[in-house]
């Protein structure tokens, strides 16, 4: 066992200001300013269009935390920038950053003492639970490169290439991007997205841009109350049922078998902590995001999720990791 640091606990009591860090890095684009080659204070400030000891500040900062390295006066991009945070690079991820650190989901952070207390979220009305909650849309502007990668990942899983003649429901589709994957990956896929109508204008737009807006039909509305259809071979829930507590989400399961054709499947993808919530760090620590942030949801583990699938109608369901991602899918069959 470790002895105490204080570093450890420093660590935790400054932590905000390293996403605070991050967040003006990536807000000033400056990984990309780096990148470009103005990699010395006098370019970046100009670039950026800061002041020199703003720069300077932030990029020894960066530097000392690991995202930039330096030579003499010179600064470049650690690997992790280089990866995701270059705005020319495919794998860029930067806006991520607007959804994950904004006022909506930090609010619930704040409040996290008195969400603690009470077992669910302390910010009114729901908070970003509520009907057309204008957050979902900046969430499937910010996510969608982030959930590119995920969704490839989803599609490889599927061996979505080998071109069955797959109907699919992409419930809480946001950006769309599970959905729209599939679809650019089997000709033969079609996609029906169901999310908020101010929402479903973002999923347009990405299937539009991905060339598949004719196979991805919008149907607006509420998870809970609008009319799925039937007959899909594949019904998708993408990060959505840990917003819910149990009794909802079998609610919701239940529907999806509903849905499905004979021998159809469910795909949950989500953050699915081992069952003795030990681990893996970043599935355990999403159960905090959803206390601070939801009334009753939660990062289930896979024999929660089993539990809730079986008694929605569901015999079997198997589980594989996302590997790199942090994520998993859960997969059961009609």
């Amino acid at each position: 066992m470790n002895g105490p640091s204080i570093d450890e606990l420093y660590g935790g009591l400054t932590g905000y200001q390293h996403t605070a860090a991050l967040k003006a890095g990536i807000e000033l684009d400056l990984f990309t300013a780096i990148a470009e080659g103005a990699d010395a204070v006098v370019a970046l400030a100009a670039r950026c269009g800061a002041s020199e000891r703003g720069v300077r500040s932030l990029c020894d900062y960066l530097t000392v935390h690991g995202l930039l390295t330096r030579d003499g006066e010179r600064y470049a991009l650690g690997a992790t920038a280089a990866a995701f945070l270059d705005r020319r690079q495919p794998t860029y991820v930067g806006s991520a950053v607007s959804f994950i650190a904004s006022p909506t989901i930090v609010e619930g952070f704040n409040r996290l003492t008195e969400a603690v207390r009470r077992g669910g979220s302390a910010v009114p009305d729901d908070g970003a639970l509520a009907p057309e909650h204008p957050v979902w849309v900046e969430f499937a502007r910010a996510m969608a490169p982030l959930a590119a990668m995920t969704s490839m990942l989803v599609a490889n899983f599927l061996d979505a290439n080998q071109g069955m003649p797959w109907r699919v429901l992409d419930v809480a589709a946001g950006h769309g991007m599970f959905g729209i994957t599939l679809a650019r990956e089997n000709p033969r896929a079609e996609i029906v997205a169901l999310d908020w109508a101010n929402v479903l204008e973002v999923a347009r737009e990405n299937a539009v841009r991905a060339g598949v807006a004719d196979r991805v039909r919008l149907l607006a509305g509420s998870a809970f109350d609008v009319d799925w259809g039937t007959g899909y071979d594949l019904v998708l829930l993408p990060n959505f049922l840990h917003h819910f507590d149990v009794a909802a989400c079998e609610r919701l399961l239940a529907r999806a078998h509903a849905a499905l054709a004979p021998g159809g499947r469910v795909l949950i993808v989500e953050f699915v902590p081992d069952d003795d919530r030990r681990g893996p760090q970043a599935a355990v620590s999403f159960g905090l995001v959803m206390l601070a942030g939801t009334p009753g949801g939660d990062a289930y583990t896979f024999h929660e999720y089993e539990g809730m699938l079986r008694r929605a109608g569901f015999a079997h369901a198997v589980v594989h990791d996302l590997v790199p991602t942090p994520q998993r899918v859960i997969v059961a069959s009609r």
